[in-house]
């Protein structure tokens, strides 16, 4: 079946592997939503994708504000029409040893990481039934395989976004939907920088990178050519599935 010709929306759109997978899906043909918190960030990516030939609008909104994603995907919906393909992406990160979590900064990794891709599935999935076709794409992590000192918050809210996924690809499967997951490892984005230029990792990042049988750091754009083929016809048979873009870190 081919897909329709409708609109992807990337949360997390504005930057980093966001960024990069909208101007991938751009170049495949999609229109693109540009859901972002930063307003500057993904008017740009837009403005990119519209300059090149592409079509696509940029939203603003948190994702673990319903109002705010509700409105933002009409905007997208007014704009581009019905959604069908949906990139889960939008995420934020903390270092810290468990015993000094506090309550306040758990309770807003998971509002954004794991809640934030709650409100934007169920919310874009009406589009996806009404056309008997959809895919969705959920960015996971590395460390909710490995798991990750000084950030169990934050593997903690990827290991859900991995059960999510294989939960709601039996759930959906027979609706002509997929859903699959990509698990990033050590990419180069703004979120890997801050950590980097924090010394915040445990050991030197170079120490880590020199432990992977591909020992560099990875590119946004090879985790967006990753969502690029979940979101394919190419990929109509495969569902519930984790793809690690890791460089070998992890299986």
């Amino acid at each position: 079946m081919t897909a329709p010709r409708k609109a992807a929306l990337v949360t997390g759109g504005g930057a980093g592997i966001g960024k990069a997978t909208c101007l991938r899906l751009a170049r495949e043909g999609r229109a693109i939503g540009v859901l972002g918190i930063d307003p500057e960030n993904t008017a740009a990516v837009a403005s990119a994708i519209n300059e090149a030939g592409g079509q696509a609008i940029a939203v603003q909104a948190d994702v673990s504000s319903r109002a705010q994603v509700e409105c933002g995907i009409a905007k997208v919906r007014q704009a581009l029409g019905p959604i069908t393909v949906l990139i889960n992406n939008a995420g934020t990160e903390d270092f810290c040893a468990f015993p000094e979590i506090s309550e306040a900064v758990w309770d807003r990794l998971f509002d954004v990481n794991l809640k934030g891709m709650y409100h934007v599935t169920q919310l874009v999935l009406p589009d996806m039934i009404a056309e008997g076709w959809g895919r969705i794409v959920n960015v996971s992590a590395l460390g909710a395989q490995s798991g990750a000192p000084n950030m169990v918050h934050y593997t903690a809210t990827k290991g859900g976004v991995i059960a999510m996924t294989r939960s709601l690809a039996i759930e959906l499967g027979p609706k002509g939907i997929t859903v699959n997951s990509v698990s990033p490892g050590f990419i180069d984005t703004p979120m890997a920088r801050r950590a980097i230029e924090g010394n915040l990792f445990p050991v030197p990042y170079e120490q880590i990178l020199a432990s992977y049988p591909i020992p560099r750091i990875g590119r946004p754009e090879d985790v967006a050519a990753a969502c690029a083929f979940f979101a394919s016809d190419d990929a109509g048979y495969v569902t519930g599935q984790l793809l690690g873009v890791n460089g070998g870190a992890a299986v």
